[in-house]
């Protein structure tokens, strides 16, 4: 194969483009691989040869693979095609990567959301990978006239031994092309021992682009006579849209108009991920996005409380409900009154195993305490934004999006267009982490471009998105656990809650690991918009019990990772119930792996260590956080960091992955909170809403994977909610004081003299 072309001639062009159709943190080795070298720069092929959904092969060889799902810097644009080009059985430096628009009749599960991306993937794209390679076989077989059965194959060459013939992927492409594919249930995979791409680092595909600012991203993109547009949200949460001054917009410079637009039709059931109390909005369309921005602030309107509303809700297996948000100007302080007032009464029973009341009565000394945590805002670096095209029957979407398929339902229904006639172009993605699962961005600007019967750019302020959410719940969780005389665990209680859901999963360690076991769930309405927040309910709960469980470890006179060691081996020989969703072997294999590599047992002076373990997403994590002191105040030294998530598909991005996560939690457990009075969030920019800075990232940060030959796991996820426990813990050891409540920082500085 000739390297080193960058020419792409008029012909090989319009073939390509009528066949196309957490926390950062970067390393220098990185950022020194984006520059591109000759061996990575391909001649691009005269013609392409598509041989399924996923994956089509030039005359010469070179192959380029779809990436079905969004990319929200988890890399799954790199990380997916690896197991692609694995079964395929390419040459990686012969592969390029597009990403895949929203063609759900060609890609299942383009949707980029709990940490499901590998794990869901890990056999389907296999079996596409093994399809096409069968069909280039067999391909080679029917011109070499030789059985299919002697062909092996290898970075991409099939080959005969017996006849001494020997050729490229791109020379038996055409006929494979036209080959009929193999039942996906016959297809043979490779054993895992046979793997040449699949647990080898590979460097993240955009990466070049992404540090020389190539255009990736949906602000970047423009088209000849194309508009912007601003919204304008009511100021708070339960008010709405009474009326507004048009003229005291349109006569600014660049302003064309200002109108009202209704996301939702009446009669439309919408699925969680519609999450959106502001409904009913202005926009302002104009030439620019300052003079649209500018306008913003020029705008006269009333606006007036919102009345009760109803509607109808699909949920995940197709069943409606009727669902109410409540009236009212609601304020964190009357939350936290409520939430209090939760606590002391019964809940709903999630899980109850022996006789924990009987226990408590019983007991010699019960320890309680309380947890909470605040709203948090997602705070992603790129703002929403999107670009639409609408036009008679027909619309373009081009656009920042974890889900298409949940927000297409929507578009339809508000555009009265269907759903063959809108395209989604998905457009790589400037952080995500829950918050664009929910995209009705897309719905605000199609129905703008619908009304001005023009292309349009719409983009939020950083004050549109922290001040109308989506948030992540606020919380509250009590702890209770009996002991008798002889500090031996009799029971434990939690019952946990939030504004406006709970965070318990019942069937979780400890569940399963103690006699008599209690877990209760209660939540209250709210008209605050929530959604799903990096490793939803999990990254409160998790801290609160890896909290309470150290420090029941300090009352038992245990060492922490023992303590818990003796529960889980509890769990694996005689579990309690039958309904435990985790593997007490694998859970106890990460505290050990990180007892290990953190060498738990000898502290360096001058450093506080704690741990926390947690199991969510199908995965195991074990972490152990060293903090100092210094100038008076907490600065993270280490962080040691175990993880089982079965094979691991690309080590160094799910390295990378993790420190991000580990990163965005320890800068949301010192400072995240998000604050309402009378429905008006209280921050609304970074000068406000802290956020962690460099500076403050840890020296150090290890993360070491369990080796075994499961099937992978969700790793997006699993290392943020550990954090928050394994932080408290240590802050506990370097203060003496316990942290009960979220973000720590506000309780530190109140602390007048640190220890140590």
């Amino acid at each position: 194969m000739t390297l080193i072309d960058k020419k792409l001639n008029r012909r090989s062009f319009l073939k390509v483009s009528t066949l196309a159709g957490g926390g950062m943190m970067l390393s220098f080795s990185w950022l020194a691989g984006c520059k591109p070298t000759p061996e990575e720069v391909l001649t691009m092929p005269e013609e392409w040869f598509k041989i399924n959904s996923y994956i089509k092969i030039g005359e010469n060889g070179v192959v380029t693979l779809f990436n079905p799902n969004p990319e929200f810097g988890s890399n799954v644009k790199t990380s997916l095609p690896m197991l692609l080009a694995e079964e395929l059985d390419v040459d990686w430096k012969n592969v390029l990567i597009e990403q895949a628009d929203f063609y759900p009749e060609r890609f299942d599960r383009q949707f980029t959301g709990g940490s499901q991306g590998i794990r869901s993937g890990w056999k389907p794209l296999r079996t596409a990978g093994a399809t096409a390679r069968h069909m280039i076989v067999n391909a080679a077989a029917k011109t070499w006239n030789v059985p299919a059965g002697e062909i092996t194959t290898s970075a991409g060459i099939v080959e005969h031994k017996g006849s001494g013939k020997k050729a490229g992927y791109g020379e038996m492409a055409s006929l494979a092309g036209t080959m009929e594919a193999p039942d996906p249930e016959t297809v043979q995979l490779k054993d895992i021992n046979e793997f040449k791409i699949i647990g080898n680092s590979k460097k993240n595909v955009d990466g070049a682009k992404i540090v020389t600012g190539k255009p990736m991203y949906a602000l970047d993109h423009k088209v000849e006579g194309m508009k912007y547009a601003a919204i304008v949200h009511p100021p708070a949460f339960g008010m709405k849209l009474k009326s507004f001054d048009k003229s005291s917009v349109t006569s600014l410079p660049g302003i064309q108009d200002a109108f009202e637009i209704n996301i939702f039709k009446e009669d439309y059931n919408r699925n969680f991920f519609d999450t959106t109390t502001f409904p009913e909005i202005i926009a302002i369309v104009g030439n620019s996005t300052w003079e649209v921005m500018q306008a913003k602030k020029a705008l006269k309107a009333e606006w007036e409380k919102a009345p009760v509303s109803n509607f109808k809700m699909s949920g995940w297996g197709g069943d409606v409900s009727d669902v109410t948000v409540p009236s009212g100007l609601e304020s964190s302080t009357t939350h936290k009154e409520k939430m209090a007032e939760y606590i002391t009464k019964p809940g709903n029973v999630l899980r109850k195993d022996g006789d924990p009341e009987g226990a408590f009565k019983s007991a010699a000394r019960v320890l309680e305490r309380t947890y909470s945590a605040p709203f948090l805002a997602h705070n992603t670096m790129e703002p929403m934004n999107c670009f639409a095209d609408v036009k008679g029957d027909k619309a373009t979407i081009f656009g920042p999006t974890q889900a298409p398929e949940l927000i297409m339902g929507t578009l339809s229904s508000s555009l009265g267009i269907a759903p063959e006639n809108i395209q989604i172009n998905l457009a790589r993605m400037g952080g995500g982490f829950g918050r664009r699962a929910y995209s009705h961005h897309f719905v605000e600007a199609a129905l703008i471009s619908q009304k001005i019967q023009t292309p349009v750019k719409m983009v939020y302020t950083r004050e549109d998105d922290m001040s109308a959410g989506v948030y992540r719940p606020t919380y509250s969780a009590t702890y209770r656990a009996a002991l008798d005389e002889n500090n031996n665990l009799l029971a434990l209680h939690v019952k946990a809650g939030g504004i406006p859901e709970s965070p318990i999963h019942a069937n979780r360690f400890p569940a399963g690991a103690i006699d008599n076991y209690l877990a209760e769930g209660w939540q209250i309405e709210s008209n605050i918009t929530i959604g799903a927040f990096r490793a939803p309910g999990s990254n409160f709960i998790a801290g609160a019990e890896q909290s309470f469980l150290d420090e029941l470890a300090e009352e038992m006179g245990k060492d922490p990772i023992e303590f818990r060691l003796e529960l889980l081996k509890r769990a694996e020989t005689n579990p309690v119930g039958k309904d435990n969703d985790y593997d007490p072997k694998r859970y106890a294999g990460v505290l050990e792996l990180v007892r290990e590599k953190s060498n738990w047992s000898t502290v360096p002076n001058g450093i506080s260590r704690g741990v926390s373990a947690y199991f969510c997403h199908n995965s195991y994590v074990a972490e152990v956080i060293d903090v100092s002191i210094k100038d008076n105040q907490p600065v993270v030294e280490n962080v040691f960091a175990a993880v089982d998530c079965g094979i691991v598909v690309n080590p160094d991005a799910a390295a990378n992955m993790g420190e991000g996560a580990i990163v965005d939690g320890i800068g949301n457990a010192f400072y995240g909170e998000m604050a309402l009075k009378e429905g008006v969030p209280t921050k609304t920019n970074f000068d406000k809403y802290r956020m962690i800075r460099h500076s403050e990232a840890p020296k150090n940060i290890e993360v070491h994977f369990v080796e075994n030959n499961e099937d992978p796991t969700g790793l997006g996820e699993p290392l943020f909610p550990p954090v928050f426990a394994a932080l408290g813990n240590s802050l506990y050891k370097a203060t003496g004081k316990r942290l009960y409540d979220q973000p720590f920082q506000p309780q530190i500085m109140q602390m007048e003299n640190l220890r140590m």
